[in-house]
């Protein structure tokens, strides 16, 4: 991998994990454009470090609400950010479990196979076009909503399903207020990330012999721009009922990879 193609794919990561289009359906693509040849241990390095930029990305534009969700959990009272920290620990128990119980079956959907990614795209583009058409209210996110969410979660593992686009209609669409549906979906998959992160690393199955760092770094610079840009950005799309575009570009985007792998 050059360093082209390191800031492409990370522009791709950093953009795709807050915009409801599905980051990992797009990596494949991306990798399977850019004909990737990396071995495996240099692939998952690669993702992994993509994964934390857009972590770190996301801290970065919800440092507030943070630093305020952190210091009202050590209040030790049943407050308001106790129970928005019980929610995020509630949502995250799917995709914890299918992880889990079955991480060697996600993977083989990892396998370049992009007509399923851009099937998966066409279901996150009916998502999308749904939640766009729900009216916009003040209903904040409950215990039970957070299951919920965190189901859509769990199947947005999927490459292809929108990780964000499944977590904000599937809020939207029990009523809740965009907003929060959006705040929500984004600090929602941060303890994730960095739960797989550890895991990934702990697992022996990344390795840093022969990794170019050079262009580990100008992928990590890429996800990292990009991601603040698209997280704000999102914000602003949810809350002015604009997923429908995104919707579209998922169905152009699906067909063209359908078709596509009928010609690779």
């Amino acid at each position: 991998m050059d360093y082209l193609d390191a800031i492409i794919l990370g522009a791709i990561q950093g953009f795709t994990e807050f915009l409801p289009v599905s980051s990992s359906g797009h990596l494949e693509l991306g990798k399977a454009i850019l004909g990737d040849t990396s071995v495996p241990e240099e692939s998952l390095l690669f993702t992994v470090i993509l994964h934390f930029a857009t972590a770190l990305s996301t801290i970065v534009v919800f440092r507030k609400d943070i630093i305020e969700i952190v210091s009202g959990l050590f209040k030790f009272q049943w407050n308001e950010e106790t129970q928005f920290i019980t929610k995020i620990v509630l949502s995250m128990i799917p995709a914890v479990v299918i992880g889990l119980l079955f991480e060697k079956e996600l993977e083989s959907f990892f396998g370049g196979s992009i007509a399923f990614v851009g099937a998966m795209l066409i279901v996150t583009a009916v998502l999308l076009w749904f939640a766009d058409l729900a009216k916009n209210t003040g209903k904040p996110v409950t215990f039970k909503d957070s299951i919920i969410i965190g189901v859509a979660q769990a199947i947005a593992m999927l490459p292809g399903i929108s990780r964000s686009g499944a977590t904000i209609s599937t809020s939207v669409l029990l009523g809740n207020d965009k907003s929060k549906a959006a705040r929500f979906s984004f600090l929602m998959v941060v303890p994730l990330i960095f739960g797989k992160i550890a895991k990934d690393l702990l697992s022996g199955d990344i390795t840093t012999q022969s990794t170019n760092f050079g262009t580990l770094s100008v992928g990590f610079i890429a996800a990292f721009i990009c991601g603040l840009i698209a997280c704000t950005w999102m914000i602003s799309l949810v809350k002015k009922s604009k997923l429908r575009y995104f919707s579209i570009y998922c169905v152009i985007v699906g067909i063209i990879a359908i078709v596509t792998s009928l010609y690779l």
